[in-house]
């Protein structure tokens, strides 16, 4: 098993960009200028890989490589994306890697794209850059070449090497179980569990019991052989199951308008473990919208975009308008999926906005936009 935190470190000692890794300050694939510039990376890094991993580091200073992390981006779907765009399109997966000097909430994303040994191309559009594109790596650039290049590895022994230099051990498990729960979560109520005699799976949150059914809230969940996030989440409520062969979670969140609030399973995530030392990550989408009625959302979502346009120009709220501001990224979610296709571009206008203004309903909003990205690429 890879230990991804030392992955991470092993690959920002090779401090240049090069044909098997790129760094990021951060991504943006809510926007067709991010998606594009991440699909050119994807289709260069696969084709300049073709025998081994390459990787894309998110949360990385460019001059210095500092580390200094992105909010937690669990895109199970992100699959689908580069299913979407790409024609020979290669295996990748996000993960979220916790470093100890990270506040919380914070990670570094680690994307790992695996060749299928084809030739990679874009299949459609995208931004500036047109379908049947293909791409490879030139040093730290992705840049185009002719569709009959032959595909070949030229670092596939450094990228064994590093590696081969991330292998976890037990000593790296067990601080992490201890740094887990004695300092990161020392204020929840913290669990591990071990299956297969070789994974270790660590949670906390608060705890809370309706019925016969036991919810969290505040959850962080990590699989620490690898030092990788499963979840993580300030506001949603979360159910955990598991038994000698599995990890289950179900996560659930609020949504309404005014006090008529409800809670929707949104996701079930399984982790199953096997005997030979390898897991499997399954995700389902279990979301079904609540639908409203037509002209209220019409009302909601004209009054939101009147509530940005005060914040744009510095007006002063009112105590009814501060109060609808720290509802505004949910509203127009609901509008989102009742429908209302404009909702999304609004979301993105009031991110700086509710960041400079409102830190809570900015929460709030970022929340909106990954459950938003969720039932999108599903």
């Amino acid at each position: 098993m890879i230990n991804k935190r030392l992955l991470v470190k092993n690959l920002l000692a090779h401090n240049d960009e090069n044909s098997f890794y790129d760094k990021k300050r951060f991504l943006n694939i809510g926007q067709k200028e991010g998606k594009g510039k991440f699909l050119k990376h994807v289709c260069a890094l696969a084709n300049s890989n073709p025998e081994n991993h390459s990787f894309i580091v998110v949360g990385v200073e460019d001059e210095d490589n500092k580390i200094v992390g992105v909010d937690f981006f669990d895109d199970s779907k992100i699959q689908n994306l580069v299913n979407a765009y790409l024609d020979n399109p290669p295996l990748i997966s996000y993960e979220n890697i916790p470093f100890p000097h990270l506040p919380e909430g914070k990670v570094v994303g680690l994307v790992t794209i695996r060749s299928n040994g084809k030739v990679c191309a874009l299949r459609k559009n995208i931004w500036k850059y047109y379908g049947g594109a293909v791409f490879f790596r030139e040093g730290s650039i992705s840049m185009p070449k002719a569709f009959d290049i032959k595909l070949k590895s030229i670092n596939a022994e450094v990228v064994a090497t590093i590696e081969q230099h991330a292998k976890n051990n037990i000593e790296l498990t067990l601080d992490g179980v201890i740094d887990f729960i004695n300092h990161r979560h020392r204020d929840l109520e913290s669990n591990y569990k071990v299956f297969k005699e070789q994974f270790v799976v660590c949670w906390a949150g608060n705890r809370k019991k309706v019925k016969d059914q036991t919810y969290y809230s505040r959850v962080d969940i990590e699989l620490i052989n690898e030092q990788v996030k499963l979840f993580y989440s300030t506001l949603d409520e979360v159910t955990i199951s598991y038994d000698e062969h599995s990890f289950t979670t179900i996560e659930f969140v609020q949504l309404g308008l005014g006090k008529k609030q409800k809670y929707y399973p949104l996701e079930q995530v399984a982790i199953s473990f096997e005997d030979n030392g390898t897991y499997q990550l399954q995700s389902e989408l279990l979301f079904e919208p609540p639908q409203y009625d037509k002209k209220t959302l019409h009302h909601i979502f004209n009054a939101n975009n009147a509530l940005l346009q005060k914040l744009a120009k510095t007006v002063t709220l009112t105590t009814r308008e501060e109060a609808d501001l720290k509802h505004l990224p949910d509203t127009y979610l609901i509008c989102y999926l009742n429908g209302f296709e404009d909702a999304k571009e609004q979301l993105e206008l009031a991110r700086p906005l509710l960041k400079q203004y409102n830190p809570k309903a900015y929460v709030g909003l970022k929340e909106a936009l990954r459950i938003l990205r969720k039932v999108r690429y599903s």
